[in-house]
């Protein structure tokens, strides 16, 4: 079996762990650009292609299906094969998407290409978790995953106001395809610039990968965790890279500029949550605070801000949408406590498991928040009706609180299985 110890984690130059990380935090950026530019452009798509709601988001949330799915076979090739060589290859499968969606003029095409690209950044984030587990030693990793993760929130600023303004100034199709030759600029430091681990010992088999992913899904613990961890990661993405936009326009009566910064303002505010939480987490857990217990503090400050949403305060409307930025991915506090559990050998594979599972919701809320509000007559101005919002909104609010519960219920045998929970 191919395993790296925490002692040699340990030992590597800080340069090293830059050059190993870097450059899959630089992936992660274009990853999550690439998830939530649709939010902006969704008005152009509306018309230069005549989407209706449901199409819109059949077309967004094509990129989640693509990279849900292909979570069991990445969380295989990257234990098998190491995060370098996984990572770049796929990232030119991104490249071709951006091109064809910025060529494509009708559903099927666009749906296409968004899950070529949803395919292209399957690895944004777990192949560095993956470099994460390889590179830093155990106690520093909520650190780490959440400095890599900040690249996303990089991402996600540049996909609000400055593509608003791309795409102002050139047009949505010639800036899809810009980003297209961006990516392939992206794939060639990821295959050139990130080092090697030496590991020790023989690759497992196929056979031995697929029982040890069997393992981790027979695993309690695992079910424990995953229902709380998919409903609220799950629900953040769909919302805050599709809905969140039509929900300013419709609900808050932004006009598109509007829009445009306070998505950026949440953005902002993504950004701020995750190195935050990533901050915190580090010094509690070095204190003997279960880094599950830092995530749920976090998540009762996500779950109250739904409700405010869903109440439509539009009067504090914008610092509710940038609490919610804040805190909606606090779920990756969770991944050190899954690499740990399972050990580095399974790490890739415990962390896309769970990850299927999130972007696998995330695909199912931003499709179906699409067909509840085809259920409801259109404004005079065109804009969706606030009645469609409350309805999806609240049934999203009710399942992640019965994740919750799910969870608390629980707990007791996750701390029984694992020290850390």
């Amino acid at each position: 079996m191919t395993t790296v110890s925490d002692s040699a984690a340990q030992k590597a130059p800080a340069l090293t762990v830059l050059t190993a990380l870097g450059p899959f935090a630089l992936g992660y950026f274009f990853s999550y650009l690439f998830r939530a530019v649709n939010a902006v452009v969704a008005p152009d798509l509306v018309a230069d292609v005549g989407l209706s709601a449901a199409e819109l988001g059949l077309v967004t949330s094509a990129y989640l299906f693509a990279f849900a799915a292909f979570q069991l076979p990445l969380g295989l090739l990257l234990d098998r094969y190491g995060p370098r060589r996984v990572q770049a290859a796929l990232v030119c499968s991104a490249a071709a998407g951006a091109l064809l969606f910025g060529l494509g003029r009708d559903v099927a095409t666009l749906t296409a290409a968004r899950a070529l690209i949803g395919l292209g950044f399957a690895g944004g984030l777990m192949s560095g978790f993956k470099a994460v587990v390889l590179w830093v030693p155990e106690p520093r990793r909520p650190l780490a995953n959440a400095c890599v993760m900040s690249f996303g929130a990089l991402g996600l600023l540049v996909a609000t106001l400055p593509m608003e303004l791309a795409v102002q100034a050139w047009g949505w199709r010639e800036a899809f395809m810009g980003l297209a030759g961006l990516c392939l600029a992206v794939a060639l430091i990821i295959f050139l610039v990130v080092p090697e681990r030496p590991t020790t010992g023989r690759p497992e088999s196929l056979d031995r990968q697929l029982r040890g992913l069997g393992e981790i899904f027979r695993t309690r613990a695992f079910w424990v965790l995953a229902p709380l961890l998919a409903s609220t990661a799950g629900s953040h993405i769909a919302v805050q890279t599709l809905w969140a936009g039509p929900w300013l326009r419709d609900v808050a009566g932004l006009d598109r500029a509007g829009v445009a910064t306070t998505l950026f303002a949440m953005a902002a505010g993504f950004l701020a949550g995750v190195l935050g939480s990533g901050a915190l987490a580090d010094v509690l857990v070095r204190r003997g605070v279960s880094v599950l217990t830092v995530m749920l503090g976090f998540l009762a400050v996500f779950l109250a801000v739904q409700l405010g949403i869903l109440l439509e305060w539009t009067g504090i409307g914008t610092a509710l949408w940038v609490v919610f930025g804040m805190t909606g991915q606090v779920a990756i506090l969770a991944h050190p406590w899954l690499s740990s559990h399972f050990g580095a050998a399974l790490s890739g594979r415990a962390n896309t498991a769970m990850n299927l599972l999130i972007f696998g919701t995330a695909f199912a809320v931003q499709y179906a928040l699409g067909g509840i509000i085809d259920l409801f007559p259109a404004g005079p101005d065109g804009g969706y009706a606030p009645g469609a919002y409350r309805l999806g909104f609240a049934i999203l609010l009710g399942l992640q609180l019965l994740a919750l519960a799910w969870f608390l219920a629980r707990r007791r045998a996750l701390r029984a299985r694992a020290d850390d929970g």
